[in-house]
Parts: structure tokens; C-alpha cells; sequence
């Protein structure tokens, strides 16, 4: 039933489609009332008679979709041409519930158009249709082509082609080559009738009833059942969203790992919110794995517990409390410093310029210790009223837990939302101004988004800096299946002036005791092998920790079937060769469909 993918939110003609890639000569087309759907689909990725009528195109009714607003049928011609880049399925958009059904033999006019889901500034792929239908039945009861399999043998292991310079970067008028790339592959299947079996889960079912799944097994795959996300050119071309055109109901709760059983069987359609999809008429059936969620080991009485987590807007109303509580005191085991990401002010999201948050950050102190955990303390800073971006109202902010009996914090008056915290000498040693204080509050670097969070530590007589970050999101990059190929990621702009700063002040500390123990962790919304990474590593001042795993166990984050790093702890030199470190990413959230939150969180554990 409905889902936000299912949601037609833009539908343009092939020149809106192509305005910022390329012109397209709108011909009419010889013989244009004997046309047929692998006329209509093409050898590209736009359909040469886009704008135009056709006339009593013939097929066979594979699917219907009955809800939402893009309502219609998909359409196969039983009888395929011999070239492999063109599709012989189509959709056609009737705007109200079909009255056509499966089975049903009939005859198309109507217009030929291009739907971009989500719009053009997008940067998404566009879905051919056939609009305005006026449709002949001339059989009922036929059977339905039956589908084509998609399976680790047909789908290629490059995943697209490189866009066309001349074409903004575009990929949609270049030739279809699905013999080598798994964008063209999936594009020369565009509805129709296609076949996955006995597929692994690659991400949890979530909220709109979705979840991926990848038809080769053996593709950077890990010990879990995922499929990691290890460079922007392992893209991964096995993953598959499925959804089912029948209730939400009965929608399996998947967790990472699981396998849907047997075949599952619908039309390839193309949505906004993760590209090819597998809409299914008939679902496998779901086996589980049996994964459990991960507990990290306890630090020793002379080792550190440091931990960054992303709680996903936390605030009084939400019922995950004792939930949190128990990843902290249970999986994660109690660590003795926690950087908390996204905790919002008392009220949630009501804009009525709240931004205290002690309420929400006491009912989770008092759920840790409930759950058997220690009495936390903390120190935060609450931000100017809606100037840190996320949820309008919400206020997010970083917040820091330490356990009082193991950790003591250095208080230094001064730090608010607008003072920029700076770096003292302390008796050769290096201090921080105010503590708890904010990096560079009024720096365009973080317009609209988190401010960096520092404070001085002291743990058995030794000094740590902690930095919380939450960077600015990847909202507004263009998807890996974007007709621009490599896909824009203009979100990166602002989070590389944030690592450049955050590395700054790093070196600002280094400058006064090149062996001080410094840590910036959190939610930094990109990978351990951007350019976000490097910039917050920079000449050496700190090491992204995560990449002492093996890269099979490098992930605190699923999204769109690719297990993939957003949340990193970073560390000094002092902290990476000086002393033995422990590092782990405790999977208890993003592999599962009854997630508390988005994120994994990470823990370090070392020797000051």
C-alpha cells in the first residue's frame, strides 16, 4: 500500500528531463501508430518518442498499481524483439485505480512522457511512461510474459558508465550496454516482468515497508550477512530495493542476513528514494538468520571507554529511553565518556524557541541508572534557537556523559553558544579556554549546522580532549543512481570547511603539547575514505580508529543495501602509537527493522 516511494511528486517531459544535459530532437518518428513498447523504451535511457502520441501500442497487463498517487498498470509486449538494451515493459500512468487487470491483452494511445521522481533537481534517472492512456481491451485471461531473472550471473560488476561531458555528466542519452554495466542492465529491464530467488537481506525492513536485498551473495560481503560500502567505485550492482504492490501488512520485518525464500516476482519500476525496485506481485518467503545485537567487552580499571552515539532526535515525548538506556549500560558497557548526537531541547520539535535540554538529558541519566548503570554526568551547550539545523524547533545539540567516579571534568567559565573556545599553555601543557566550549561558533563553516562540541577531561591524572561533532548531512547529494555520473555531492562543500576546522583546532592543541591526548568523534556523516576523512586527519594530527578493523567490519550506518561509515572516532598521535587501543563499531541498530535509532555506536578503549 502507499509508501513515500510510491509518491509521484514530479512529472516531466522529456525536454525538463534533459535541460540540464542535453537537447533532444523531438522528431516524429516513421510509422508512429504501429509503434510498439520496445520502440517506445529505446536504446537509451530516454524514449525517442518522448512528448509524442502513440497510437494502440500492444501488451499484456503484468501488474497494477492501485494506491497512491502514481496509479496505472505495467504493460509487457509478449512477443520481444532480439536486441538486449531495449525493454518491452512500460508503465502507464492512469492517475485514478486501473480498471484493467492482469492477464488482460490491450491496446495503449496516449502520450509518451518522462517522469523524474522527486523532480529534476534531483539529479534521479527518469521513468518512462505512457500518460493520458485511452485503453482497448481485446482479451482477458492471458498468461503474463514471464519474468526475466536477475541473478549474480546476469547482472555486470561495473555499475555504470561514465556521464557524457558534453551532457553535464549525464548518462541518459548515452547507448545502452547492459552486458557490462548494472545501471543499463536494470535500465533495459524498466517495467517489466522480473525474477529474484532466494536473496539475501541487505537492509532491514524499515517504516515504509522496503527493505534491499542483493542477488550476489558474494559481493563484499561480512560476517553478519551485509554488504559493505568500501569505495565510490564498489557501488556493489547486486543490491535490489523490493517493495510489494500488495498490503503493508504483510510485509516481512526483516533483519540484515535474513533471506527471502523462494522467488519473488513483479514489474522493475524506478522511485525516488533508492532507484530500481522490485516491485513484487509475489514475495518469497522470509527465513531468518537469527542475528543478535553486538555487546562490546568492559574496559579495564586503567583503559578509557570512549563512545560516540547518535541517539536519532531524542527528546521527553519519544518512548526509546530505558531502550538507549540498556544499549549504553549493556551493549556498550557503561563508558566512561559518551558523546551524544542529536539530543534535542525539552520540547522536541515545537518551535516556540526552547533550546534547554536539561529534561531530556535527565530522563536519560535516570533511565541508565535504572537500567543499572551509573549515575552520569554532563555538559553541553545549548545553541541559538534554530541556527543548528535538523529538525525546525528540535534545537539538536551534542552532549557529553561521563561517569563522575571514573572521569573528572575541567569547568572553565565562559563557553556559550557564540564564544569561540581557544587553546591556553597550563604549565607547558595545553588547556582549553572555556570548557565545555563551542570551535568557532560564528565561522560560515557552520551555518544552519551542528557546532562542535570540546572539553577537557582528566582521567587517573591525565588530560583527554573530547571534540563531539555532528557535520552537516549528505541531504541534496545526488543518489548512486543518478543520471550524473559520478553523482554530485554537493553536501560536501560545507563539510569539508567543517573537517578543515575541526582539524585546526586539533593542530591549535598539538601546537602547545604535540603528545596530548585528543579524540573527535561523532556523527560525521561521511565515509573513513572521503575527503572529509582526510581533511579531518590532515598532516597526521588524528587517525580515523575505525580503519583498525577489517574492512569487512568498517560500517556504523545501512543505507540503500550498501553498509557504509558515518560515524567515526578520530585520535592523536599520542592516543594511536603511544598506547595500545581498542576499537569497535557495536552493531545493535542499523542492521534491524526495530532499530532505536539510525546509527551504531562506536566505542574506544585505550591507556592514556
Amino acid at each position: 500500500m502507499p509508501s513515500r516511494s510510491s509518491a509521484r511528486l514530479a512529472a516531466l517531459t522529456v525536454a525538463a528531463v534533459c535541460s540540464a544535459a542535453s537537447a533532444v530532437a523531438l522528431t516524429s518518428p516513421a510509422h508512429a501508430d504501429a509503434v510498439r513498447i520496445h520502440d517506445i523504451q529505446g536504446t537509451t535511457r530516454i524514449s525517442p518518442f518522448a512528448g509524442q502520441k502513440v497510437t494502440d501500442v500492444p501488451g499484456i497487463v503484468t501488474a497494477t498499481r492501485t494506491y497512491g498517487s502514481s496509479r496505472g498498470f505495467w504493460l509487457q509486449d509478449p512477443n520481444p524483439d532480439d536486441n538486449p538494451a531495449t525493454s518491452e515493459g512500460v508503465f502507464v500512468f492512469t492517475s485514478s485505480t486501473p480498471k484493467v487487470a492482469v492477464g488482460d491483452s490491450v491496446t495503449v494511445t496516449g502520450t509518451v512522457s518522462e517522469y523524474v521522481p522527486g523532480g529534476a533537481s534531483t539529479g534521479n534517472q527518469s521513468l518512462t511512461e505512457i500518460t493520458k492512456p485511452v485503453i482497448t481491451t481485446v482479451s482477458t485471461g492471458n498468461p503474463v510474459p514471464a519474468p526475466v531473472v536477475i541473478d549474480e550471473n546476469s547482472v555486470p560488476d561495473a555499475y555504470t558508465p561514465q556521464g557524457d561531458p558534453a551532457a553535464g555528466g549525464s548518462i541518459n542519452n548515452l547507448p545502452l550496454d547492459p552486458s557490462k554495466y548494472a545501471l543499463d542492465y536494470y535500465e533495459s529491464l524498466e517495467g517489466m516482468n522480473v525474477q529474484v530467488a532466494d536473496t539475501r537481506v541487505v537492509t532491514a525492513t524499515d517504516p515504509y515497508s522496503e527493505l534491499w536485498v542483493t542477488v550476489k551473495p558474494h559481493e563484499d560481503a561480512n560476517r553478519r550477512g551485509g554488504t559493505v560500502y568500501g569505495s565510490y567505485d564498489s557501488q556493489n550492482t547486486g543490491r535490489l530495493q523490493i517493495q510489494s504492490l500488495g498490503s503493508t501488512a504483510d510485509f516481512p520485518k526483516a533483519n540484515v542476513g535474513d533471506t527471502l525464500e523462494g522467488a519473488t516476482t513483479g514489474p522493475l519500476d524506478f522511485n525516488q528514494y533508492g532507484g530500481y525496485t522490485l516491485l513484487a506481485s509475489k514475495l518469497g518467503t522470509l527465513q531468518s538468520a537469527g542475528l543478535e545485537r553486538e555487546t562490546t567487552e568492559k574496559q579495564s580499571g586503567r583503559e578509557l571507554a570512549v563512545a560516540t552515539y547518535n541517539v536519532e532526535n531524542l527528546d521527553p515525548s519519544d518512548s526509546t529511553f530505558a531502550q538507549h538506556a540498556s544499549a549504553i549500560v549493556n551493549n556498550l558497557q557503561s563508558p566512561d565518556i559518551v558523546s551524544l548526537e542529536e539530543i534535542q531541547d525539552d520540547n522536541g520539535a515545537t518551535d516556540d524557541g526552547t533550546v534547554d535540554a536539561s529534561v531530556t538529558v535527565n530522563k536519560l541519566i535516570d533511565a541508565i541508572v535504572a537500567a543499572g548503570g551509573p549515575k552520569y554526568d554532563w555538559r553541553s551547550i545549548d545553541p541559538v534557537n534554530d541556527q543548528d539545523g535538523g529538525e525546525p524547533g528540535g534545537n539538536i545539540r551534542q552532549v557529553f556523559l561521563f561517569n563522575p567516579e571514573r572521569v573528572s571534568f575541567v569547568d572553565r567559565a565562559g563557553g556559550d553558544s557564540t564564544t569561540a573556545v581557544g587553546v591556553t599553555k597550563e604549565n607547558g601543557k595545553a588547556g582549553l579556554t572555556v570548557s565545555p566550549g563551542r570551535i568557532d561558533p560564528a565561522n560560515a563553516a557552520w551555518k544552519d549546522s551542528r557546532k562542535p562540541l570540546a572539553g577537557q577531561f582528566v582521567f587517573r591524572g591525565k588530560t583527554v580532549f573530547v571534540i563531539a561533532n555532528h557535520l552537516v548531512s549528505k541531504g541534496g547529494d545526488q543518489g548512486l543512481t543518478s543520471q550524473y555520473q559520478p553523482p554530485t555531492r554537493s553536501s560536501e562543500i560545507q563539510r569539508h570547511a567543517q573537517a578543515t576546522e575541526v582539524n585546526a583546532f586539533v593542530k591549535d592543541i598539538l601546537k602547545v603539547q604535540k603528545n596530548a591526548n585528543v579524540i573527535a568523534l561523532g556523527d560525521m556523516n561521511d565515509f573513513e575514505f572521503s575527503e572529509t576523512a582526510q581533511l579531518l586527519e590532515g598532516d597526521g594530527e588524528l587517525w580515523s580508529a575505525i580503519k583498525s578493523l577489517p574492512k569487512s567490519e568498517r560500517y556504523t550506518y545501512d543505507y540503500q543495501g550498501n553498509e557504509q561509515v558515518l560515524d567515526q572516532i578520530l585520535i592523536s598521535p599520542a592516543i594511536r602509537r603511544g598506547c595500545d587501543f581498542e576499537y569497535d563499531s557495536v552493531h545493535i541498530n542499523s542492521e534491524f527493522n526495530d532499530q532505536i535509532s539510525d546509527h551504531d555506536p562506536q566505542v574506544l578503549r585505550f591507556r592514556p
